[in-house]
C-alpha cells in the first residue's frame, strides 16, 4: 500500500511551495488507495510556536486535505531515537565522539581546502584513551569510497560520491537526535513508501540512505520536486505576491481555487484548467510532474478563483461570506445580490466590500472635509457632469416622477429592467443621462450592478428614499 507523508516544522506559517507538497503527496497516496499522513517535525524546541503549529492544522482544515491518524510529533518520540542510536552502536554502525566544537573548528581550519568529511573522523577507530570529562555526540560510519546512488521519480538517476559525505551526527551529546536521523526512522517505522518533497532536500537523501541501511530498513520511492519561481525565474518572494496559505483565505481565495491552481503549478495535464479535488486524484501520476522550476503568475490564481466563485452555489457563498447584513434581506434579495456580484469580482474580499457598499446608502457630499467610512459618497464629478445648470431641473423632475412610478408598481426582477428602459424612453434626455443620475443615487457612482437588480436588493422604500435623498442634494446645490 502506498503510504506518503507531509512533514512540516511548527517554526513559521504554511505557505504555497509546502502546499503544494502536500497536495502532491496526498493526491499520491488516495490515487492509490493509500494513507496520507501527517507529522510535525518539532525537535527545534527554541524555534517552535504554538501559533505557526495551529495555522498549519487551520490550514489543513480550510483546503480540505485530510490525513490518516495518527498525527506524529518528532518531540514525543526521542526515546524511540535514541534506542535506534544504540543499535548502531551496537553493530558499528556508529560510534561515539569526543571532539569538542572547538577542536572541529580547528581541524577544519588547518585542513582548509582539503577534505571536511576526514575532519570528524578522529574517533571513528579509536583506540587510545578515552576523554573523562567530555560528553560524546554519536555520529554514523558513513562508507569512505563508492557511490551512492537513488533513482528519483521526478529527476531521474542522482549518484553522490561517498568522499563527499562525512561522519555526521545522529545524537547530539545533549541526546538530542538530528534531522536526517529522525525523518529517516519516522519514515521507516510508519510505513512511508514513497516520499515526495522539495528537491532542496535532495542533498539530505545520502544521509538519509545510509541511515535506512545501516538498520536494514525498507528504502521508499523518492520525488523531489523543483521549487516555485516567479516568472522571472528567481525564488519566489512576498513581493511576488506569496503569502502564507491563510493569507490567501483572508484575502478571499477559495480553498479549491488555490488547490487547482498549485497543482497545475508544476503538473501538466493538456489544457484543461479546471479540476475538482476529485479530478486531481484520479489523473494524478507523480513521474508527470515537472523537473523543470515552475513560473509563479497570481493572476491566473485569481483568474481560477473568480471562476470557482461564479460557479458556487448561493447557499454556500452565504456562508463563506459570513456579512451579517445578509441576516435583514430576504432570501430572493440575498440570490439576486450574489448573482449580481458573483460575476465581477475575483476574491471574496471584493464581494464583501461591494456588499457593504451596496447596502449602506451613499452619503451627499458635503464638502471636502467628508467622513467617507465605509459607506460611499456621491462621485462628485459625475454629479456636476449630470446636474449641469440646462439638465438640473429636468432630472429632478424626471426623477420625481419615477418616485412616482416606483410606488405604483411591484418591484421584480423579471420586468423593472424593462420599466426603468421605457420611463427613461420617453424622456427629453438621453435615457443613458437618466440612467446615470439614478445610479448616482442609488449607489453613489457611475459603475456597479445592474439598476433594475439594484432597486429589487434595496427594495422599493429604500430606493425611494435614496432617490428623494439625490433630488434634495440637487437642490440645495
Amino acid at each position: 500500500m502506498v503510504t506518503t507523508r507531509f512533514a512540516p516544522s511548527p517554526t513559521g506559517h504554511l505557505h504555497i511551495g509546502g502546499l503544494r507538497t502536500a497536495l502532491y503527496s496526498y493526491l499520491h497516496a488516495r490515487a492509490k488507495g493509500g494513507k496520507f499522513l501527517l507529522r510535525i517535525e518539532d525537535t527545534d524546541i527554541e524555534r517552535n510556536s504554538k501559533e505557526a503549529l495551529d495555522g498549519i492544522l487551520e490550514a489543513f482544515k480550510w483546503v480540505g486535505l485530510e490525513y490518516d491518524k495518527p498525527m506524529l510529533f518528532q518531540s514525543q518520540r526521542t526515546g524511540i531515537y535514541q534506542q535506534y542510536a544504540q543499535k548502531l552502536l551496537d553493530s558499528k554502525h556508529a560510534y561515539y565522539c569526543y571532539l569538542t566544537k572547538e577542536e572541529l573548528a580547528d581541524m577544519r581550519l588547518q585542513n582548509k581546502g582539503s577534505n571536511h568529511a576526514n575532519c570528524s573522523r578522529k574517533y571513528r577507530d579509536f583506540t587510545g584513551e578515552i576523554p573523562k570529562d567530555i560528553t560524546p555526540c554519536v555520529r554514523i560510519k558513513a562508507p569512505l569510497e563508492g557511490v551512492i546512488d537513488f533513482d528519483d521519480g521526478v529527476k531521474g538517476k542522482i549518484s553522490f560520491q561517498a568522499s563527499e559525505l562525512d561522519d555526521f551526527v545522529i545524537l547530539r551529546s545533549d541526546g538530542t537526535p538530528t534531522y536526517n536521523f529522525v525523518v529517516a526512522i519516522d519514515d521507516a517505522l510508519s510505513g512511508i513508501t514513497d516520499i515526495i518533497r522539495g528537491d532542496d532536500h535532495i542533498s539530505n537523501t545520502p544521509k538519509q540512505l545510509l541511515v535506512y541501511k545501516a538498520l536494514g530498513f525498507d528504502i521508499p520511492r523518492f520525488y523531489h520536486i523543483p521549487m516555485i519561481c516567479n516568472e522571472q525565474g528567481k525564488k519566489l518572494s512576498k513581493r511576488d505576491g506569496a503569502l502564507s496559505v491563510l493569507e490567501y483565505r483572508d484575502n478571499g481565495v477559495l480553498p479549491e481555487a488555490l488547490l487547482n491552481f498549485l497543482f497545475k503549478l508544476g503538473y501538466g495535464h493538456g489544457d484543461k484548467e479546471i479540476f475538482s479535488l476529485q479530478e486531481m486524484i484520479e489523473c494524478f501520476d507523480p513521474h508527470r510532474i515537472n523537473s523543470n522550476p515552475s513560473g509563479c503568475n497570481f493572476s491566473k490564481l485569481y483568474w481560477l478563483n473568480a471562476e470557482y466563485i461564479k460557479a458556487m452555489d448561493n447557499e454556500r457563498l452565504m456562508q463563506i461570506l459570513n456579512v451579517e447584513i445578509l441576516d435583514s434581506m430576504s432570501y430572493e434579495q440575498k440570490n439576486i445580490l450574489l448573482d449580481e456580484l458573483k460575476t465581477r469580482v475575483n476574491e471574496l474580499v471584493s464581494m464583501r466590500h461591494a456588499i457593504k457598499q451596496i447596502i449602506h446608502a451613499p452619503l451627499p457630499y458635503e464638502g471636502e472635509d467628508i467622513e467617507k467610512s465605509q459607506q460611499a459618497c456621491y462621485d462628485i464629478s459625475l454629479y456636476r457632469k449630470l446636474f449641469v445648470e440646462e439638465n438640473k431641473a429636468v432630472l429632478e423632475q424626471a426623477l420625481s416622477q419615477f418616485v412616482d412610478k416606483l410606488n405604483s408598481i411591484t418591484l421584480d426582477i423579471n420586468n423593472i429592467k424593462a420599466i426603468i428602459q421605457e420611463y427613461a424612453n420617453t424622456l427629453t434626455i438621453k435615457p443613458s443621462v437618466f440612467m446615470q443620475a439614478l445610479r448616482l443615487g442609488l449607489l453613489g457612482q457611475k459603475g456597479g450592478i445592474d439598476l433594475g437588480a439594484c432597486l429589487c436588493i434595496l427594495d422599493k422604500d429604500e430606493s425611494i428614499k435614496r432617490i428623494q435623498t439625490l433630488i434634495e442634494f440637487a437642490k440645495r446645490n
